[in-house]
């Protein structure tokens, strides 16, 4: 099918109608010209900097807080709790003690075992005298309602203090 004579005419005028629209840029190019030549907003000045009086630490009654301990804060670390790094780990010192949940007991009044489940969703038996939790929880009490424990943490100086937790049945 060949195009007719009034299609290409339609055509031709529709370029032409285009062409004429490109060529009227130049009050666009005026306009941005004159907004690029206007004079932008003065800066803030810079704000002042303040200076600050050193301080030299001469207290002799106190240590220095950014100087090592001395020895005899190392000798008091060596005298309190330490973990026993030579027991081997148990399955429940792999995971965070927030990660555990209890979820029942079995046994009787005499001798209780709590159920305690792993985030894969591993059943264990925990007894008196078990480890659970990263930071060396060593298991001292078993109830219905939950499993007590003790826990060894830093104290900062070097040394470990110990801190009391418990999984209550049902967290989580």
């Amino acid at each position: 099918m060949r195009p007719t004579r009034i299609a290409i005419a339609i055509a031709t005028l529709a370029m032409i109608g285009g062409l004429a629209a490109c060529s009227g840029q130049g009050d666009l190019r005026d306009w941005v010209a004159q907004v690029k030549a206007r004079k932008g907003a003065p800066l803030p000045a810079l704000p002042v900097v303040k200076t600050f009086e050193t301080y030299l630490y001469q207290d002799q009654d106190r240590r220095d807080p950014f100087e090592p301990a001395p020895p005899q804060a190392d000798a008091q670390n060596a005298a309190g709790p330490h973990p026993d790094q030579n027991r081997p780990r148990e399955p429940l010192e792999a995971f965070p003690l927030d990660s555990l949940k209890m979820v029942g007991t079995i046994g009787a009044k005499g001798s209780i075992e709590a159920l305690v489940k792993d985030p894969q969703g591993v059943i264990h038996q925990v007894h008196v005298g078990d480890y659970m939790g990263q930071n060396y929880g060593h298991v001292t009490q078993v109830t219905p309602g939950e499993v007590g424990l003790t826990e060894l943490v830093p104290n900062g100086s070097g040394g470990w203090m110990e801190r009391d937790a418990t999984v209550a049945l049902g967290d989580k």
